[in-house]
């Protein structure tokens, strides 16, 4: 998922999130229910949409989690637990699920049904929906084919077998199919408001939920006001009364904020404060196994040259930018798929997979040369597009300069609020784009499988017949190790081809005050899990 991001070991899969961790004894649970309830989080952009099939972005993600809850919900250590569904069962050859739902319900009042999954997942892998996500679904039986228009909703292998009992027929066994019953794209919506009101998920008096919390008001580009949500079936354990997510793009005045007490969090820090908060306890750097890269537009010349985009990625000094502009910790990217990704037998898949392309300026001007552009003589004007971020706009200061500097190119920069910036995305309106990823599941596939050919995601207008076939094999096999070898063959394929260009792996600092305890900060694509919340 589209992100923005000390280096760490990680040992296990179990190491990909950090629990911001109160005290449990009874005293000081008392103690935090004396004091208000209320926590105000700066989530640092405008969400473009609260509709979980058409939403794409970590702020998007970040607030739905608050909102909605799926089959499943990954817990503080990061493992899948039972949450609108109370069990499953799974089919020895791990092609069907059937999965029996609690008694829960909306936030009306109303019950959630099996149906209402039907419902809500064909709804998502309609074509005339257009969600960028719906390939997530493509691992049911059927889904791919009704998506493209080669199919018929009827042939989707998903049935409600009753109003408790949801049955999912998968095309092939997908180890990582019930991680991804707890993201976005397979939350439940309520029928009724979606088909009665076109602009329900924008609208806080019509929004219906199954989550923690409940929609209270969305003042557009300033704040979205959330409140307990009294009808959630584990309302017991929700000990925040609101929670009010803040929309300032500016990290600078987010930090002004946090320093007065009108911020009791904030997902991201200004890297010209980082020294300055060194040793305080309300800094906190948390692991993120996300990505920060640049894609290319392969519609536009010239960067239809893989030479050319070859050379910008060899031409940037990846190591200066993690220890002198963003000094939080980061490591290097020479790879798509990050560090902390078990692929069997306790190896990390990008230890195994290793780095796949380095800085070589030699090289770059070499083949910047045979592309027609010796020391970057006629080069045309091109722009680098990115969302407004004090942070981002230091790295893409860098990298122009490292441009510049080596390669002789001159490239415009161009920041855009955060809406504006996925639209143009969408619309492949860019030379290039600055883009980050998160994983939805824990898995590399959830990288991987982007830049498929006219993958939803894929904004590049890039496709390879081999890089396609790779992931189609890894797709359709539940044998771990034949899997990984896939998806390190198409990765191979995709640096050698260079479409995007990664820059670093992230790591996270946050802001948070002391007596907030509770908040989940996970390494999926959200930035943070309020469920379990309180002020101490």
């Amino acid at each position: 998922m589209s992100v923005r991001k000390a280096v760490y070991a990680v040992i296990s899969s179990l190491l990909l999130i950090s629990l911001i961790v109160g005290c449990s004894e009874k005293s000081k649970l008392s103690t935090s229910q004396e004091k208000e309830q209320i926590i105000k989080y700066n989530l640092c952009a405008e969400p473009k949409t609260l509709d979980p099939a058409k939403a794409n972005g970590m702020p998007e993600a970040t607030v739905m989690l608050q909102l909605f809850d799926g089959l499943t919900r990954y817990d503080d250590k990061q493992q899948i637990q039972p949450a609108l569904a109370e069990k499953w069962q799974i089919s020895e050859d791990g092609l069907t699920y059937t999965f029996t739902l609690r008694e829960a319900k909306w936030s009306n009042g109303e019950p959630i049904k099996a149906q209402d999954f039907v419902y809500s997942w064909l709804r998502a892998l309609a074509p005339e929906t257009a969600s960028d996500y719906a390939y997530q679904l493509y691992y049911i039986k059927g889904a791919e084919e009704y998506n493209s228009g080669n199919g018929e909703k009827e042939g989707v292998g998903v049935k409600a077998l009753d109003d408790k009992t949801l049955q999912v027929v998968l095309r092939a066994p997908a180890p990582q199919f019930l991680g991804l019953t707890a993201f976005q794209t397979y939350y439940p919506v309520y029928q009724k408001n979606v088909e009665q009101n076109e602009k329900w998920f924008t609208d806080a008096e019509l929004y219906i939920s199954s989550g923690p919390f409940k929609l209270i008001s969305w003042e557009h580009n300033q704040k979205i006001t959330l409140e307990k949500n009294p009808n959630y079936w584990d309302a017991k354990n929700v000990k925040l009364q609101k929670l009010e997510i803040y929309l300032i793009e500016s990290l600078q005045t987010g930090f002004t904020m946090f320093q007065g007490n009108q911020l009791d969090m904030q997902n991201e820090v200004a890297v010209e404060e980082l020294k300055s908060l060194q040793g305080s306890k309300e800094l906190q750097i948390v692991p993120d196994t996300s990505v920060d890269y640049y894609q290319f537009n392969l519609s536009r010349k010239p960067f239809d040259d893989a030479r050319v985009r070859k050379a910008l990625a060899m031409a940037v000094d990846r190591d200066q930018l993690v220890k002198n502009v963003l000094q939080a910790g980061q490591q290097p990217a020479y790879a798509l798929v990050p560090y902390g990704f078990l692929e069997g037998e306790g190896k990390d898949y990008r230890q195994e997979g290793g780095d796949l392309f380095k800085q070589d300026i030699d090289l770059a001007k070499k083949l910047l040369a045979e592309a027609g552009y010796p020391d970057g003589k006629e080069f045309p004007k091109v722009t680098l597009l990115y969302n407004n971020n004090e942070n981002i706009h230091k790295v893409a200061q860098a990298v122009q300069q490292m441009w510049k500097v080596n390669l002789g190119i001159e490239v415009a920069l161009e920041n855009v609020e955060w809406q504006v910036y996925l639209d143009r995305q969408a619309e492949r309106d860019f030379d290039i784009t600055r883009t980050a990823w998160g994983p939805d599941y824990l898995d590399p596939m959830t990288f991987i499988d982007i830049f498929v050919t006219d993958g939803g995601n894929n904004d590049t207008g890039w496709s390879h017949r081999e890089y396609d076939k790779f992931v189609k094999e890894a797709n359709s096999t539940g044998d771990q190790k034949k899997r990984m070898e896939a998806m390190h063959s198409a990765e191979k394929i995709l640096m050698d081809e260079m479409p995007i260009m990664p820059v670093f792996f992230y790591t996270h600092p946050i802001l948070v005050k002391e007596d907030v305890k509770g908040v989940i900060t996970p390494s999926l694509a959200t930035y943070a899990d309020f469920k379990y919340a309180y002020r101490q």
